[in-house]
């Protein structure tokens, strides 16, 4: 794989003097830079004379790993030991780094190989330099460790070749000789995370922990109907709170919702301060938002019909209408806040059109643009430090936090630290997208899936979906039944929606598993047999240049390995049953078996999760990659089991983890987790390990008790013995 990236990788020698400067220019070739032109944090890679190296983490961090697995690529091939080196993360520098985005699973994808070829260029350029100065062949010369090694017995660190490495000629990356993966001593290898021990040790590392000198704590009250703005405030009032050292009104604009800021010395004093305010405020947008009004609008939508088609290939009707069975079910899900525990935050300082942000982001490029474009200055004067995340799962690619504090700070002239309450991250989070799905599905004689029909509904405005509401031709099961057809209705929304953890996928990947057990049970068939049958013989489905075409031998793979690992078939007591489905998402495939076990009073325990992923042909850093998985199937439990957003009179009704609770350590069950090794290239494990597990508890439960579940979160007073 081959990935084209404007961006430049350095290693560089200490400041006592000189060093090497390798990286990417915007064609994708490795070229060098002055190493006096870099700054201590753009280099990937630096390497002092006393052979200290340093390899710069430039990912946001949120818990997926990459600042463990990404620099474990380059120290592979700069052919040094882990025990070495020093991780650094850098600041938000797209010129630089390129793409610094955590979202959709894809450091992995796009930095398996450039990483490995900025580590492999230096090392190449290194024993070049060894070999001119001892006068022998570069072919002569192997490394190990960090050193440079000749068979007559030479040896030297790379500390001590770094400087006259710079004056060698840069070779064509697409000439540099990788390793075999067989002789990998890092990568494939369980490394633990390298902020591990900081984190048990309770050190500052996550946004929420900054500190600047003479700053000031803000809290901001803002309207919970999108749309409203402050009409008139008791300011007076407001700043004579004990403690608070200003108030004020911020005005909305096309990136900053209105309402109300507090600064004080301290966090709780500014946010008990902001409890009392005492306000009105404008009739916003959304003030007809409410999820009573849009059931029945959703009742409405079926009787009359799709308000569009999607996709439509043959004649879903003519083929429903010929069936020898036709099955039908509706199935739901809510909206869904993220909740990540480290709620949203950001510190920044303006001083005159100069701007620096310290924040957990996972797109610090879009809030960079988003901040030099509210407070009317150059995006090049916006500084952005990405602080680790305290969990994502998708909210931190909105960047709202980030420019409320941008403008507070402006306005409180010296430096402020926005930190929201709970309350405040779930009424004003970028939501998971609710909908509704209407199936029906013919088979014929034999239980062959001969129609497929889908009247999806959803949200949005001028008929268009809302961000994360939409639905496409690339969506499973597109391009398994001839006779197919998807249709949709969208419904009024203005709150906004944004991307979950594998967006859009964490919803269809119950809806379709659910209904595909439905199917496989009206063919009086296995489940697991059923779905083997229906993903038919090994192909490729969909256009194989574009996105979201999938392999079928690669699904297979994984849903015989699950069910292999749950030892699919056997005898379960009475109200306890194995649920199989899968999913592709993300580039990953996966499938997932659970064992459930459901109590006399309807409550449903999973008693264990099996989980068989495929993600390619090596895995960076399995013990990463392990926790990513089992964190997936924990979360979409949680959310499965007990998590919905509601509205009403245009607000959300949820308030904290008492009525948006998160799964707790006591109903966590055991999660094992198997990798398929396949010859294709190595993709992101944050994602596609989430779909297919509520669908695999639901098919579970009417395994357990006949009764399907076709709704989320799981109504389970339908449950009772």
């Amino acid at each position: 794989m081959t990935v084209m990236l404007d961006r430049r990788g350095f290693l560089a020698a200490g400041a006592a003097g000189g060093g090497l400067v390798l990286g990417w220019d915007a064609a994708g070739a490795l070229t060098t830079v002055p190493a006096t032109a870099a700054t201590p944090l753009n280099a990937w890679v630096r390497i002092s004379p006393a052979n200290e190296i340093t390899i710069a983490a430039h990912n946001p961090e949120i818990g997926q790993g990459t600042r463990t697995s990404i620099p474990m690529l380059i120290a592979e091939e700069l052919d040094v030991d882990w025990g070495q080196v020093r991780i650094a993360p850098t600041v938000a520098d797209a010129k630089t780094y390129g793409r610094q985005v955590a979202g959709g699973s894809m450091a992995t994808t796009l930095q398996y190989e450039p990483m490995r070829r900025v580590g492999a260029g230096a090392r190449a350029m290194l024993i070049a330099a060894a070999a001119q100065a001892w006068g022998v062949p570069a072919s002569e010369i192997t490394t190990r460790s960090g050193r440079l090694l000749h068979k007559s017995g030479k040896s030297a660190s790379y500390g001590e070749f770094a400087a006259a490495a710079a004056a060698q000629p840069v070779p064509e990356a697409a000439t540099l000789a990788l390793k075999d993966p067989k002789s990998f001593r890092i990568v494939g290898k369980p490394v633990p995370g390298v902020d591990n021990r900081a984190i048990v040790n309770g050190e500052p590392l996550f946004g929420i922990d900054m500190v600047l000198p003479g700053m000031k704590y803000a809290a901001y009250q803002k309207s919970g109907v999108t749309g409203a703005a402050v009409a008139r405030a008791d300011l007076a009032a407001l700043k004579a709170q004990s403690g608070v050292r200003d108030a004020f009104i911020v005005p909305p604009s096309a990136e900053l919702a209105g309402g109300i800021a507090v600064l004080a010395d301290d966090s709780w004093t500014a946010m008990r301060a902001r409890a009392a305010i005492k306000a009105e405020w404008t009739a916003g947008a959304g003030a007809f938002q409410s999820t009573e009004a849009w059931a029945r609008s959703c009742s409405d939508c079926k009787v009359k019909g799709p308000q569009k088609t999607v996709v439509s290939t043959g004649d879903a009707a003519s083929a429903l209408a010929r069936a020898a069975k036709v099955v039908r079910a509706d199935y739901s899900y809510p909206f869904l806040a993220h909740v990540p525990l480290e709620p949203m935050n950001c510190t920044a300082r303006v001083e005159g059109d100069k701007v620096e942000i310290w924040a957990p982001t996972q797109n610090p490029e879009s809030g960079r643009k988003a901040v030099a474009k509210t407070l009317g200055v150059p995006e090049a004067n916006v500084t952005i430090h990405m602080l680790r995340c305290g969990g994502g799962f998708g909210r931190r690619l909105m960047n709202d936090y980030m420019v409320e504090a941008a403008w507070i700070a402006r306005e409180a002239k010296v430096p402020v630290k926005l930190t929201w309450s709970r309350e405040d991250d779930i009424a004003h989070d970028w939501l998971r997208p609710g909908g509704w799905h209407h199936f029906a599905a013919g088979l014929d004689a034999a239980g062959k899936v001969i129609a497929w029909d889908n009247h999806f509904v959803s949200f949005g405005k001028n008929g268009e979906f809302a961000r994360a509401a939409d639905i496409d031709d690339a969506d499973f099961p597109c391009g398994l039944v001839a006779d197919y057809r998807v249709g949709a209705s969208i419904l009024p929304l203005e709150a906004n929606t944004g991307y979950l953890r594998a967006p859009s996928n964490n919803a269809f990947g119950f809806v379709t598993q659910g209904f595909i057990d439905e199917l496989a049970h009206a063919a009086g068939a296995d489940p697991l047999q059923f779905r083997r049958d229906f993903l038919g013989p090994p192909r490729i489905v969909g256009d194989a240049a574009k996105p979201g075409h999938y392999n079928t031998a690669r699904m297979r793979g994984v849903l015989d390995a699950a069910a292999a690992m749950a030892g699919w078939g056997r005898k379960l007591p009475p109200r306890s049953g194995l649920g199989i489905a899968f999913h592709f998402s993300h580039l990953g495939y996966f499938a997932n078996v659970a064992e459930v076990k459901i109590a006399a009073d309807g409550t449903p325990r999973v008693f264990k999760m099996w989980v068989a992923g495929d993600v390619g042909r090596q895995i960076v850093n399995p013990s990463g990659a392990v926790n990513q998985v089992q964190g997936s199937a924990l979360d979409a439990i949680g959310a499965a089991m007990a998590q919905a957003i509601t509205f009403r009179d245009g607000a959300i009704e949820q308030r904290n983890f008492g009525d948006f609770p998160l799964l707790r350590m006591a109903d966590a069950p055991p999660v094992e987790v198997k990798f398929l090794t396949t010859d294709f290239p190595p993709t992101g494990l944050g994602e596609p390990g989430y779909p297919a597990v509520a669908p695999a508890i639901a098919n579970a439960i009417f395994a357990a008790t006949g009764v399907r579940l076709r709704s989320l979160p799981f109504d389970t007073t339908l449950l009772k013995a």
